[in-house]
């Protein structure tokens, strides 16, 4: 299942993006049972979490990026948020929405939006 990411670009250090990620319909019925979240690869690199959130609000985030980025869900829409505050150049990253059913251990993603921070 493919979902839709959109929101990257390039910024200098110090600035903001804000990523977004919506779900299709052919698991919209069951976005609510899905934990979101946001993986980033950066080259030469493997993918590492980013952040993640449940269906009831919980997050989680990676050290790197604790206090300048916040992750979203709005249930209603099928959608997940990241924004990204502080942006650093070791911020850029293909970065990749995920969606997790815990319930199958099955992972969906998205196609990945590039994020490129210069200095």
């Amino acid at each position: 299942v493919q979902l839709q990411a959109s929101g990257g670009g390039l910024v200098q250090a110090g600035g903001s993006l804000r990523l977004s990620c919506v779900a299709p319909r052919t698991i919209s019925s069951v976005f609510s049972l899905i934990i979101m979240g946001w993986f980033r690869q950066a080259p030469g690199k493997e993918r590492e979490l980013v952040a993640t959130i449940t269906n009831q609000g919980t997050t989680n985030y990676a050290d790197s990026v604790k206090g300048r980025f916040s992750i979203s869900r709005n249930n209603g829409r099928k959608t997940v948020t990241l924004q990204m505050n502080s942006l650093r150049p070791e911020d850029t990253a293909v970065y990749y929405c995920n969606g997790h059913m815990v319930s199958t251990a099955t992972d969906s993603w998205g196609q990945g939006t590039q994020v490129t921070v210069s200095s």
